[in-house]
C-alpha cells in the first residue's frame, strides 16, 4: 500500500520526529516567564550560549553573554515583543570567551504564543550568514573606495603626462603606457584566480611595478628613488603591500610630493631578524597639513590590514616639508 500525506501526517507530530527535525535545522528551544524572568532552554541552547547544561537561568544570566553594544537593545526588544503583531526576529551578538557569535531569537508576539505567562521561541546560530553579510559590505566599500582612487589617479597621471610631453601624440602614447602600468599594479591588489606569478616576488620588483605609473621618467630613474635589500615577498603580503603603496601614492598624487614637478619620493628598507622596516619619505612638495578628524576609509583599511595580516604597524610623521610614513612588519608574515 502506497503511503499518502494523510498516513504520514501522524508521524510528523510524534515528539521524537519533531526533535529530529529541530536538531537537523540547528534550532534550539527556549521559554521565558515574563513575570518571573525565568528561562528554560534545551541542551543545545545551553551549549550555544556556553552555559553548563541544566542550571536555572534568567534573562540576566544570558545578558551577561550578550555583546555590551547589543545588550540594552535586546532587553528592550524582548520587552516589546508582547506588543508586536505576529512573528518577530531579533539578531544580536554574544561573546563566549573570546569567540563572537551571532544569534537570532525568534518567536510569536502579541501574547498569541503565551501559555500562563510563558512565551516560547527559538535561538538559531546565524554567525555564518552575518559574517558573509559583513564581508559583502566590506568588499562593496573597498571596491567603491578603489574606483574613486583609480579615477583620481587617472586624473593625476593625465596632469603629470601633460607636463612631460609636447604633442598630443606623445601625450596619448605616454598616458597609455602609464595607465597600462597602473593596470598591472592594480592586478597585484586583486590577483587573478589561479594566477601563480604573484606567489612570490622580489620587493624591488614589486615596488617597480607599483610606482612606475607615477614617475615622469620611469620608475627609479626620475624623482622616485628606491633603495631596498633583495628579499622575497609572499603572496598574501604582496597584496597588502600593493594596497598600502596604492593608498600612499594616491594621497601623494592628490596632495603630496607627486602632485608637483619638484616633488621627490624616497622609499627605503632595512631588514633585521625581528622586523622589516619600510620608510616612505616625501620632499619638495606642498607644505604638509596634518589631517584633522578620523581617517578616511582608505587609511583605516590600510591600518587594519597592516596590523592584522602583517602583524605590524604603520606610523605617519606629518612634517611640514614632507610626510614620512614608517611601516614595520614581521619578517615571517612578509614572506608568508
Amino acid at each position: 500500500m502506497t503511503e499518502t500525506a494523510e498516513t504520514l501526517k501522524p508521524l510528523l507530530w510524534e515528539p521524537k520526529n519533531l526533535v529530529r527535525a529541530i536538531e537537523a535545522a540547528g534550532v534550539t528551544l527556549w521559554s521565558w516567564n515574563v513575570d518571573t524572568d525565568a528561562l528554560a532552554m534545551d541542551d543545545h541552547a545551553y551549549d550555544l550560549w556556553g552555559i553548563p547544561r541544566g542550571i536555572d537561568v534568567q534573562f540576566e544570566d544570558l545578558s551577561a553573554h550578550i555583546h555590551p553594544a547589543d545588550r540594552d537593545r535586546v532587553r528592550a526588544a524582548f520587552n516589546a515583543t508582547r506588543a508586536i503583531l505576529g512573528p518577530y526576529e531579533i539578531d544580536f551578538r554574544i561573546m563566549i570567551g573570546d569567540e563572537l557569535k551571532w544569534i537570532s531569537a525568534r518567536g510569536q508576539g502579541n501574547d498569541a504564543g503565551m501559555v500562563k505567562g510563558i512565551m516560547f521561541g527559538i535561538f538559531i546560530d546565524v554567525t555564518g550568514r552575518k559574517q558573509a553579510e559583513e564581508g559583502r559590505e566590506l568588499l562593496a566599500g573597498e571596491m567603491s573606495h578603489r574606483v574613486k582612487n583609480l579615477l583620481a589617479i587617472a586624473s593625476g597621471l593625465t596632469a603629470i603626462t601633460s607636463r612631460s610631453t609636447t604633442t598630443t601624440n606623445d601625450m596619448a602614447h605616454e598616458l597609455t603606457l602609464r595607465l597600462t602600468a597602473l593596470g598591472r599594479a592594480h592586478d597585484l591588489v586583486r590577483p587573478v584566480p589561479g594566477q601563480t606569478e604573484a606567489a612570490s616576488a622580489l620587493l624591488g620588483d614589486l615596488l617597480t611595478v607599483l610606482l612606475a605609473p607615477y614617475d615622469d621618467l620611469g620608475a627609479f630613474s626620475g624623482r622616485i628613488r628606491v633603495s631596498v635589500p633583495r628579499m622575497r615577498v609572499g603572496e598574501s603580503a604582496t597584496t597588502i603591500l600593493a594596497m598600502v603603496v596604492h593608498e600612499l601614492a594616491t594621497n601623494s598624487l592628490k596632495h603630496g610630493a607627486l602632485s608637483v614637478d619638484t616633488g621627490i619620493l624616497d622609499v627605503s628598507c632595512s631588514a633585521h631578524d625581528e622586523a622589516v622596516t619600510v620608510v616612505w619619505t616625501e620632499s619638495g612638495g606642498p607644505k604638509v597639513k596634518p589631517p584633522t578628524g578620523p581617517g578616511g576609509y582608505g587609511s583605516k583599511l590600510v591600518e587594519r590590514s597592516v596590523t592584522g595580516h602583517l602583524r605590524g604597524s604603520i606610523d605617519y610623521d606629518w612634517a611640514e616639508d614632507g610626510v614620512v610614513v614608517t611601516l614595520i612588519v614581521n619578517p615571517e608574515r612578509l614572506a608568508a
